[in-house]
């Protein structure tokens, strides 16, 4: 049984995402080390996480939802890291992926990774062309969708061995220094099923209808909302727009983050700049089948 490495998240009703998750952290770290925040305790959640570690909280709409969802993970986090030398906490999209390349599973990778750093994966979203790829996702995603583009926003200080606080969305820590290794990926699913993310974004609206505040009185993400949705066919065949680049080598991308890697004003937060880049690469075969 192993000791070194424990997956966090806080889901509520996405299933879809939620089986994914467990597919990947379930099957690769064993359930008894995945801890799930199961926000309104629905038992869709509570059913398909059986054997993890689960967390019922209630699920009464709030304005601050996402203040109090990373209060609480931070929490959660530096709780586990007394127990494990990795914790790896984020949204039920996100999966923290190592290159087959390197011929190993993640957690002997971490084993072997020095301690007391915050490591950053480098953020991929997969997505959708629906174009060109027809298949329903019935099971695995890498695969049948084959397509990601540059997501900086998704390069996220996700796995902790150091005590440092995370800002809201995850999306920045305080740890001074920043590691972002080669062969680690993080993978955002959000666009990686048309079907699916109609029907996310059509609960997320509904979320955000409930509260009753607009999108400036609430600390919620702004794609939550109705009013920042847009067209969602238009939103998925711009995908086929852009820029196929040739092979899969990253290294320039961690290169800029380095070289940008700077304090975040008074915040005593540290951040890189996170342009947008619109491009798309199309994921070696050997990524098919991780989850």
């Amino acid at each position: 049984m192993q000791s070194v490495v424990a997956a966090v998240t806080m889901v509520r009703d996405d299933a879809f995402f939620l089986k994914a998750w467990l597919r990947h952290y379930g099957e690769m770290l064993g359930r008894e080390n995945c801890y799930i925040v199961n926000h309104g305790r629905g038992e869709e959640v509570a059913t398909l996480a059986e054997g993890c570690n689960v967390i019922g909280i209630p699920g009464d709409p709030h304005p601050n939802f996402d203040m109090k969802r990373w209060r609480l993970l931070n929490g959660v986090v530096a709780g586990l890291r007394s127990y494990y030398k990795h914790v790896i906490v984020g949204d039920v999209d996100e999966l923290v992926v190592l290159d087959p390349e390197e011929g190993r599973g993640l957690v002997d990778y971490l084993a072997e990774q020095p301690l007391r750093r915050v490591l950053t994966p480098l953020g991929l979203e997969v997505i959708h062309r629906i174009d060109l790829e027809e298949q329903a996702i019935e099971g695995q995603i890498l695969g049948p969708r084959r397509h990601v583009r540059l997501a900086p926003h998704y390069s996220k200080p996700c796995v902790l061995s150091l005590g440092t606080k995370i800002a809201r969305g995850g999306h920045f820590t305080q740890a001074s220094k920043l590691f972002t290794p080669d062969p680690l990926y993080l993978f955002h699913l959000k666009f990686c099923d048309f079907g699916t993310y109609v029907e996310a974004m059509d609960r997320r609206n509904a979320v955000t209808e409930e509260i009753g505040v607009g999108v400036k009185e609430a600390a919620i993400g702004r794609h939550w909302f109705a009013e920042a949705r847009g067209e969602d066919r238009a939103l998925f065949e711009g995908f086929a727009a852009l820029p196929m680049q040739e092979g899969f080598d990253l290294a320039w991308v961690r290169k800029r983050m380095k070289r940008s890697w700077k304090a975040r004003g008074e915040t005593g937060y540290w951040q890189f700049d996170r342009p947008e880049y619109d491009q798309q690469y199309l994921l070696p075969e050997r990524f098919s089948g991780l989850f």
